[in-house]
């Protein structure tokens, strides 16, 4: 019979039972109560019972005298359903039958036939005569055990290969890359997973070492040929990646391979010895844009930041933000006394406060609903609590909403910032972070130019305590780039027209930026609180920057779809005050080296702190008036570098140009 007959055959078997009852039946019902399970052993071991009687009376010996039926069968139907009990041969899943069931059967069983053996020789004793025949009770033993078994068996491989056929045609046809420990755990855990979410069809060995072996029963493909060969061979549409041993490099090989012939990409972290399967199915998840940054991660000085952060009070601005929030997390692992948690966002701030709540710690947990901009209220805050450490992260940060409202860019980002490090300074707080922005650098729009203003104010203050030998604050910045997953970053943005079919809206199609995620920006700024002396601006080693238009085409096809084809990319132009790149520093700084060869500091000179703050508070003065155009001008006088692009504020410096 040729393949197409055969084919045919079973499909009409498969349509035949789709359309039945019977088929409806069984694909509906739930699991076996343990009751009727407990019933099919039994009727089980009668029949093996049966056999065995009728198999050993073939051969001329008695397997059971007739006259001790009547205690025979009772004592056999006994001992059976006591072993049964025993060793709870019933309470296991028919259809989820494995190994521990075999045992559990093969134990009862045989444990069975040895009390038989013990009553034979009791019997004997007694009466002279055999309940069972000796050897009858092995033969016995083996048939029931090996029904037993079957039964359970045939059941498993039906419902594997009928009544979950239909839910299989749903299934995505993956292949996973390793053969190690570690991909041998996850595809026990995907074929385990309800409801199933992959058909595994094989495993890429990356060393060749096991050629025509197979894996729980799938053949190991030999990564000789490019992966995207080996999918488009065997109809996979996904790679799940488990080998433990693959470099960062490798792992961009493969997946930027895969997703030029869009296929999908999932990976799953190493799996530990105790994680049970449910555990790991859950920890498969999609190639996320975070892991394909071309740069090892930051390594930390934990000793240092432990040692400035155990016992103390932190005190977190803007803690409910998507950078405050982390720093929160980050800095509890370092046991302070206690961590002060300020915002003015409530909802988002009580989320948090619910989150770090529920993990175990010794630190006293303060949420503090308030506002930056209002000094009275600050330092209540500051003479309550005593804080020794400050992580100043509260600001307003999107580009085109603060080009359209100066004055409130003065009073968060500006104003805030001097609230903040004034109190900081009048209170003796051993150290004050500011978390600044790349856009800081050279600024082209009024949010970058606000930071750049609290980076001056911060820097000249330190600079006047340090002259003024006046107090202990050490005053430091951390300017880093766009922050992957934050609140109004583009890969969230992305995320979600790609979710909503399209189309993704890109400003151009030359902008680049530098990208970190989160937790990377969030360790600078502990490192930067630890190893600062004062003064500093640390910038980090960011790597490449990264063409946001490829950025696009990378998480459209990660999410499964063809770029220009299934989701569209929409350029709308640049929004005001957006630069097609951005810097880490500033025309005239230089760099120095620190001990961590991933972070540096911008050597900026100093202003004069009393000059900067007479020009600052006149700004402050002048926002009240929310006047737009007089604001930037002053913002422009204190930034000699901030040049308007795509924005409404040029025109001032083509006045000042004229002058």
């Amino acid at each position: 019979m040729d393949k197409k007959s055969k084919k045919n055959i079973s499909g009409a078997i498969d349509y035949a039972l789709g359309n039945t009852k019977l088929w409806h039946t069984f694909h509906n019902l739930g699991y076996l109560p343990r009751w009727i399970i407990f019933l099919i052993d039994v009727f089980v071991i009668s029949v093996t019972a049966l056999l065995s009687y009728f198999l050993i009376y073939r051969t001329g010996e008695i397997y059971i005298e007739k006259d001790l039926f009547i205690i025979s069968v009772p004592v056999y139907l006994l001992v059976s359903v006591v072993t049964f009990r025993v060793f709870r041969t019933y309470s296991g899943i028919i259809r989820h039958s494995s190994y521990i069931d075999a045992v559990k059967i093969f134990f009862s069983q045989f444990t069975a036939a040895f009390i038989f053996l013990a009553l034979n020789s009791l019997y004997k004793s007694i009466t002279g005569d055999l309940l069972f025949l000796n050897i009858g009770i092995l033969i016995n033993a083996v048939f029931s055990f090996s029904c037993l078994f079957l039964y359970r068996v045939l059941v498993k491989q039906f419902f594997e290969n009928y009544l979950n056929q239909s839910k299989q045609s749903n299934l995505t046809r993956a292949i996973i890359y390793g053969t190690d420990a570690n991909a041998i755990a996850v595809a026990n855990a995907l074929k385990s997973e309800v409801p199933g979410r992959f058909k595994l069809v094989g495993f890429i060995d990356k060393y060749g070492q096991n050629k025509s072996k197979m894996i729980l029963g799938l053949p190991i493909l030999q990564h000789k040929k490019k992966a995207s060969t080996l999918m488009r061979v065997f109809n996979a549409q996904a790679l799940i990646l488990a080998d433990k041993n693959l470099s960062k490099e490798e792992q961009l090989t493969i997946v930027d391979e895969c997703l030029d012939f869009n296929y999908k990409v999932y990976t799953v972290p190493l799996v530990s010895d105790w994680e049970d399967q449910k555990e790991i199915s859950r920890k498969i998840k999609n190639f996320q844009i975070q892991d394909l940054l071309e740069r090892k991660p930051i390594v930390l000085d934990n000793r240092s930041i432990s040692n400035q952060l155990k016992g103390k009070s932190v005190l977190i601005t803007g803690a409910a933000g998507s950078i405050g929030s982390e720093i929160v997390r980050q800095v509890i692992q370092f046991g302070p006394r206690r961590i002060i948690m300020l915002d003015q966002a409530e909802t988002p701030l009580h989320h948090l406060s619910l989150e770090i709540s529920k993990l175990e710690n010794k630190s006293e947990l303060v949420t503090i609903i308030g506002d930056v901009r209002k000094k009275a209220e600050l330092s209540e805050i500051f003479s309550s609590y005593a804080p020794d450490v400050v992580y100043h992260a509260a600001a307003y940060k999107h580009v085109p909403l603060m080009e359209g409202n100066p004055s409130q860019a003065i009073f968060a980002n500006i104003l805030g910032s001097k609230n903040v490090a004034d109190l900081a300074c009048e209170y003796n707080v051993d150290s004050f972070v500011m978390v600044s922005t790349d856009k800081a650098v050279n600024p082209s729009n009024v949010m970058g130019a606000s930071k750049r203003i609290a980076e001056k104010y911060v820097q000249s203050l330190h600079k006047s305590v340090v002259d003024s030998k006046s107090g202990k604050t050490k005053f430091i910045t951390t300017r880093f780039g766009n922050v992957l997953g934050s609140n109004g970053s583009v890969v969230p943005l992305f995320t979600k027209q790609i979710e909503s079919g399209g189309p993704i809206t890109l400003t151009h199609p030359d902008i680049i930026r530098y990208f970190m995620t989160i937790p990377e920006a969030c360790q600078l700024v502990l490192e930067a609180g630890a190893m600062g002396k004062g003064g500093e601006i640390y910038i980090f080693d960011m790597g490449k920057p990264v063409k946001i238009i490829d950025l696009a085409r990378k998480m459209i096809r990660l999410a499964g779809f063809i770029p220009e084809k299934d989701i569209d990319i929409k350029i709308v132009g640049l929004r005001p005050g957006e630069k097609l790149y951005e810097e880490l520093l500033n025309d005239g700084s230089k760099t120095l080296p620190t001990h961590h060869e991933k972070i540096m500091i911008a050597q900026d000179v100093a202003d004069d702190y009393e000059d900067l703050r007479e020009k600052v508070v006149d700004l402050i003065a002048t926002s009240k008036t929310y006047s737009s155009q007089e604001i930037v001008s002053k913002m422009k006088v204190i930034v000699p570098e901030f040049k308007s692009m795509n924005s409404n504020f040029e025109i001032l410096d083509k006045e000042a140009v004229k002058k």
